[in-house]
């Protein structure tokens, strides 16, 4: 999104990952505790917003938010605020 705007505007990433997802290691057995965090996630529930751009013409942050929605398994909508 970055390369199409340009640097004209500003893009804000309203997700963030913040739930730790642990995982126990190989060869352990049970009832050791709890594993160390492997890696982490956020949790998007539908109605969420992802990213927000302002400062940009309308049809470039259309084709930039096209192009960067493409990358995601979701399906999503463009919203017009303001």
């Amino acid at each position: 999104m970055t390369r199409n705007v340009r640097r004209g505007g500003k893009i804000w990433v309203r997700i963030f990952p913040d739930k730790p997802v642990t995982v126990r290691p190989t060869e352990k057995s049970m009832g050791l505790g709890k594993g160390s965090p492997k890696y982490w996630v956020a949790v998007v529930k539908p109605g969420r917003i992802l990213y927000e751009m302002g400062g940009v013409a309308e049809n470039i942050v259309r084709k930039a938010i096209s192009m960067a929605v493409s990358k995601i398994p979701i399906r999503t909508q463009f919203i017009i605020l303001g």
